[in-house]
């Protein structure tokens, strides 16, 4: 009998400390310092300090929902209603959204960039994916449109985790953008987190993993990973996507992308970026990105807005 429940106990505690380095793997992603990100940016050509420094801008700090600060950057060059929020990928920072930031401003747009929860100078314990970053993304929404008034012109844009965010926060919360730029989303996260333990986990078969590690997530993180799905929420989308992934991507699967597209209903549109790996389609491809955008907006989104506000011009100032 004592061995009996010497076994058992050595089964659990074997289980509970897998469950808990799994777990850990997955809410505490190590993330990249900021001052690393500042440099990748500089050399790549996508930050020029000397003219970040000189657009008309202010830090703010929005709170979030569960009560910590979302820090901030409201940029605002343009006399215009339209604006744009940027929502950066995992592990790194709104440093990695001034390139994108930037597309817009040469577009007409004023525009919000933010630190996701426990990245860069926001609050927050933990990182989830989507799951709780969509209703942070709500509350920089709702502070805009009450900073700006309720004939906000909106778009939002995400990379890679805030692709995933900002599908979630339209689909799950509320349409609440124009239109939205998803560049390198993940479909479903149980399916990207099995695809990466698969690739990176030699030991033990994904079957095994992966409900352990949803197990102690949903224990440790009060969330189950089968709810960060965007593809199962993708329907509820009415306003227009511009979907775009590298088709080298092999962090997170071009096919993913594909799938959110192909299960889109109404006005959307498809990019798939000949070069660059994950999250490089604009580093690697900027004229043909620019191009798209630029014909996703005047296809989808600024024909809607003229018939609201009348006729639009590519003019930075309107």
């Amino acid at each position: 009998m004592r061995k009996a429940f010497r076994v058992l106990f050595s089964f659990l505690l074997v289980l509970a400390s897998l469950g808990v380095y799994l777990s850990n793997k997955v809410m505490f992603l190590k993330r990249k310092a900021d001052e690393e990100i500042f440099t990748r940016e500089k050399e790549a050509g996508h930050l020029r300090p000397e003219e970040y420094e000189a657009l008309p801008k202010r830090e703010v700090s929005i709170p979030s929902s569960f009560g910590y600060p979302l820090k901030a950057v409201l940029v605002e060059p343009h006399d215009t209603n339209r604006y744009i929020i940027i929502a950066h990928g995992v592990t790194q920072s709104k440093t990695n959204s001034v390139k994108y930031m930037n597309l817009f401003l040469e577009r007409g747009f004023n525009a919000v960039i933010y630190d996701h929860r426990r990245h860069g100078e926001s609050g927050g314990k933990t990182t989830s994916y989507g799951h709780y970053e969509k209703f942070d993304l709500k509350s920089v929404v709702d502070w805009l449109k009450e900073e700006k008034g309720s004939d906000l012109f909106l778009g939002i844009h995400g990379e890679s985790m805030g692709a995933a965010t900002l599908l979630l926060y339209a689909g799950i919360i509320e349409d609440g953008a124009d239109f939205y730029v998803a560049d390198c989303p993940f479909s479903d996260f149980s399916e990207q987190l099995a695809y990466r333990v698969k690739a990176e986990v030699k030991l033990l078969p994904t079957r095994i993993l992966l409900p352990i590690a949803g197990l102690f997530v949903r224990i440790r993180d009060k969330y189950s990973l089968s709810d960060v799905s965007p593809i199962s929420v993708i329907e509820n989308i009415q306003n227009p996507i511009l979907f775009i992934h590298s088709r080298k991507d092999d962090f997170i699967l071009p096919s993913m992308t594909e799938a959110l597209f192909e299960q889109k209903k109404g006005p959307k549109k498809l990019y798939m970026a000949e070069n660059g790996l994950h999250a490089q389609s604009y580093s690697q491809n900027r004229v043909e990105y620019e191009k798209v955008l630029d014909e996703f907006l005047e296809e989808y989104v600024f024909v809607n807005d003229r018939d609201l506000h009348g006729d639009f011009s590519m003019s930075p100032d309107v």
